[in-house]
């Protein structure tokens, strides 16, 4: 599991959860961070969509849909969440750059 791989993940939160697709940023012993990834844009506050990142090449991630990472939060999950059976694919060398970029403005 490296920065800018993309996995399936069960993502918690007061009163809920769902299996989601999760950008990963880093990892520590047991933790890992991560971006949660969406397709929702449109009914999102111009706040909120500020901190949305395009995933242009998201094909190439291997995601079924136009998706937006979404910056505005990085999740830290148990990384026994994660088995080799969860990776869909990777961020585009292109779409990394531009995400890094994106995120030290």
């Amino acid at each position: 599991m490296k920065p800018f791989d993309i996995f399936i993940a069960y993502v918690s939160w007061e009163g809920g959860g769902k299996h989601r697709p999760v950008l990963i940023i880093g990892q520590q012993e047991a933790i890992v961070f991560a971006f949660n990834i969406t397709t929702q844009y449109e009914s999102k506050s111009e706040a909120v969509r500020a901190k949305y990142f395009v995933i242009n090449d998201w094909q190439k991630a291997g995601l079924d849909q136009a998706s937006y990472v979404d910056t505005n939060i990085i999740r830290d999950i148990p990384a026994t969440v994660f088995d080799g059976k969860t990776e869909i694919g990777r961020l585009t060398v292109a779409d990394e750059q531009r995400l890094i970029e994106f995120i030290n403005q």
